[in-house]
């Protein structure tokens, strides 16, 4: 237990280095260019961090904003550009009028972009944003490193087919208030539709990865399970109060979780520097969104075979962090009583936390949240399939069972990350 503790404290130390270099860059940008004004330098660099720019356009060990992080999709990969000054491999050549068409229209100087940049909830970036955006833009230090940005295969890589694809999923529509709402509902609609572009991870996709009309219900993400933002106590946030949505926001974990995977570097580079207005402004959009009911599945009976060796390995590998009942410690490993998270419709994030283990989030309110080892190792894909449909389906929980089968295709693709990574 206390290499394990001593571990986690190296990994938090460690990425709370590389948050803290991250964040000093965007908290000391260089002054402005010609034609900018240093407010509109400080507000341009606010709004990167709402747009969670630097997460997308930096590169494990990368300098910030030259790109090279691959993003994977259903199609294929495709690899984050360089947005740096540099006049050869970045934007420092652009316009702005070329850097807008390119962040709300999804059209560069020479290419049509694809949608893993989120141009389709830039739309709604109204025009003196885009221009302190790009004042701050800007100010990025000019970094070399060509990024060969299209690796799909034939025939996703024909950028022209682009054309056809906003034709039928591009939604163009400004964001227009809605004058029955409040201007702090408002203010988060803008903040959530436009540049924290929740629906692009949080929205299902047809098969042609437009959005569906099942928004912010969650969706399957690079190997994990966006978990559905919608107001259903089921799988959503139906349960969650405003002050809730604020703390998880802001510190990475709240009363009933904590966060992992790709959400968990949205809150670390993002959304935990956004001001309380801010924030309180997008629990405010999210709880003034329509009560929504979902179907609950009966719970599987004790007697089931997967429950009852479920329970067993519970008591034996869980139970002395989240506790025999479930319970957790409040604001630090969270319960798995009548979780959203766990009766999600997919379990992918949960056999992905599992088999990875998970660094708690580093954020200023929460600098050293509790890790969670890796359990890969040390069992089967039986054992954590059967533990899973345990937990999915007691403590007030209802979800689908989890598969050996299910457990095998992630460490599958686990591995084949990992033999890349290295």
């Amino acid at each position: 237990m206390a290499r394990n503790l001593l571990r986690t404290a190296l990994r938090t130390c460690m990425r709370g280095g590389l948050l803290l270099s991250a964040v000093t860059f965007l908290a000391h940008g260089a002054k402005a260019q010609d034609g900018g004004t240093d407010a509109q330098v400080a507000r341009g660099r606010y709004l990167a961090i709402a747009g969670d720019c630097l997460a997308c356009h930096t590169a494990p060990g990368g300098k910030p904003f030259a790109g090279g992080l691959d993003l994977k999709t259903p199609f294929g990969i495709i690899t984050a550009s360089n947005i740096t000054s540099d006049r050869e491999t970045g934007i420092g050549s652009w316009t702005q009028q070329q850097f807008e068409r390119a962040v709300r229209h999804g059209r560069s100087p020479d290419r049509y972009l694809y949608p893993a940049m989120p141009y389709t909830a830039y739309a709604k970036v109204t025009d003196a944003d885009i221009a302190d955006l790009w004042a701050y833009i800007r100010t990025i230090p000019a970094v070399s490193n060509r990024v060969v940005t299209n690796r799909l295969p034939f025939p996703y890589n024909i950028r022209m087919l682009m054309i056809g694809w906003n034709m039928l999923f591009f939604d163009r529509t400004p964001f227009t208030p809605d004058a029955s709402r409040s201007a702090q509902v408002n203010r988060g609609a803008y903040l959530v539709e436009g540049l924290e572009h929740c629906g692009t991870c949080h929205t299902t996709k047809n098969a042609f990865g437009g959005d569906t009309r099942a928004t912010y219900q969650g969706t399957s993400l690079q190997g994990w399970y966006a978990p559905d933002l919608s107001n259903n106590t089921h799988t959503g946030l139906g349960g969650w109060s405003a002050d809730d949505i604020v703390t998880y926001l802001r510190a990475g974990t709240n009363r009933h979780t904590a966060a992992s995977g790709p959400m968990m570097e949205t809150i670390e580079n993002s959304t935990q520097h956004l001001t309380d207005a801010d924030l309180q402004a997008i629990a405010a959009y999210f709880k003034s969104l329509p009560q929504r009911t979902v179907a609950v599945p009966a719970p599987l009976p004790a007697s089931n075979r997967q429950m009852v060796a479920g329970a067993r390995e519970f008591i034996v590998q869980c139970s002395a962090c989240h506790v025999s009942n479930g319970a957790g410690i409040a604001n630090m490993i969270p319960t798995l009583q009548n979780n959203p998270a766990v009766n999600a419709p997919n379990p992918d994030s949960l056999i992905n936390i599992v088999l990875r283990g998970t660094d708690g989030p580093v954020t200023a309110a929460n600098p050293t949240g509790a890790a969670m080892p890796s359990f890969g190792w040390k069992l089967h894909d039986d054992q954590i399939a059967n533990i899973l449909t345990y937990i999915r389906n007691s403590m007030g929980n209802a979800a689908p069972a989890v598969l050996a089968g299910d457990v095998a295709r992630a460490r599958k693709a686990i591995d084949a990350q990992q033999v890349v990574w290295h």
